[in-house]
């Protein structure tokens, strides 16, 4: 891959810098084995380059991050070391060169590898022989979480007292997790006939408002949500430890919205505990759309473990319905050929109709008799203008 060249955008966390990226940019950022999600997030705006301080695949487990980038045909320098985030200047042009080297003001900053296929396949087939270890973390987290909260995991104690009316209804989750968006627009017929409940985790929460629907909750630490979005008038549930610290109350405190949320101290994930809520609450029917369900996902979001999720969809049982990949099941390929036998079988159907009535038979009779008048017409006309094609052509 050749040199690029673009300003330079810094953010060491990938979902805040996205915000402010423009095609041709060059992000700058310091994110350890690089998940899918932010993969496809600096896709989607089309930088000329990414640059990672950090490793894009450390070999803890095979994230999917830098084959995406790759595939996108973007450039990717791993390893760039934490100069490369102190030394530039958000907004600065730079040259990245194909041998890895980040140059600014004719001086070489810092220098990296460049993440090509050979690179990724190699690094991800070694972080493959490491899952064992992710497996054994797994068993003992889920020993740890089973004890710390048996009682909300067993009888509901300690989730919080809500506004948000449950009982009986269907509610919809949404993370901001992979497909999200394409599984929110599979959904439209199942929301726009049962009209759930919709809960926002997180930054799932802006991704509703996206998707053009209401929102009726947000449940989090509020890290990555919106300002507006938070003031659009949803109930508010943060997500705090079990000691009662909740960083995100002073986010909420600053936006003047503290009075408005509820705390709901708990181990585990946002969406596990929105999960549980809506069940302790009574829904009828739960929707998950976007949620973290297997190893590998939640190793992409850099947590230890999936104890939390495992016992929570344990609790939830059958009311849970996954809705994980329902685009790409029911997606719809409908040919032309197939729209005019459709259109086709529905004339017959509609004159079979008409003619079963005896109104229908009227109609049907009066369409055929002006049919017969039209036809005389134009054999009339005809008739007054004879063929000359014979007379006016050359000999």
């Amino acid at each position: 891959m050749s040199a690029v060249a673009g300003v330079a955008r810094i953010g060491r966390r990938t979902k805040d810098l996205t915000k402010r990226l423009s095609p041709g940019d060059i992000a700058v950022i310091d994110h350890e084995d690089i998940d899918r999600v932010a993969a496809e997030a600096l896709v989607e705006k089309r930088p000329a380059a990414v640059l990672n301080a950090s490793r894009s695949i450390t070999g803890r487990y095979p994230n999917a991050g830098p084959r995406i980038l790759e595939d996108a045909g973007i450039l990717l320098v791993d390893d760039l070391g934490p100069e490369v985030m102190t030394g530039l200047s958000d907004g600065q042009r730079i040259l990245v060169g194909d041998d890895g080297g980040v140059t600014a003001g004719g001086e070489v900053l810092a220098h990296g590898t460049v993440m090509d296929d050979a690179h990724i396949t190699t690094a991800l087939e070694e972080a493959r022989e490491g899952l064992s270890a992710q497996l054994e973390m797994f068993a003992e987290n889920t020993m740890q979480y089973m004890l710390r909260e048996r009682d909300l995991l067993l009888d509901g104690v300690g989730a919080p007292d809500v506004d948000t009316a449950m009982a009986g209804r269907s509610v919809l989750i949404v993370v901001r997790g992979y497909n999200y968006k394409e599984d929110l627009q599979a959904l439209r017929p199942f929301i726009r006939e049962n009209r759930p409940i919709i809960i926002g985790v997180d930054g799932g929460a802006d991704a509703v408002l996206d998707a053009g629907y209401g929102l009726d909750m947000i449940i989090g630490d509020m890290d990555s949500v919106s300002d507006r979005t938070l003031r659009g008038g949803a109930e508010l549930v943060v997500h705090a430890y079990r000691d009662g610290r909740a960083p995100g109350l002073e986010r909420l405190a600053e936006l003047g919205l503290a009075e408005r949320a509820v705390l709901f101290p708990a181990s585990g994930t946002s969406e596990d505990i929105a999960m549980l809520l809506a069940d302790e609450k009574g829904a009828g029917v739960i929707v998950a759309v976007g949620t973290h369900g297997t190893l590998e996902e939640f190793l992409d979001k850099g947590r230890a473990g999936m104890s939390s999720t495992f016992l929570t969809r344990l609790r939830v049982g059958s009311k849970l319905v996954d809705a994980k990949g329902v685009s790409r099941l029911y997606r719809q390929r409908i040919s032309t050929a197939q729209l005019v036998l459709l259109a086709i079988a529905g004339l017959l159907a509609l004159g079979v109709a008409l003619w079963a009535t005896p109104g229908g038979q009227t109609l049907l009779q009066i369409l055929g008799a002006r049919l017969d008048d039209l036809l005389s017409w134009f054999t009339g006309l005809f008739a007054a203008y004879p063929d000359t094609t014979a007379e006016g052509s050359l000999t």
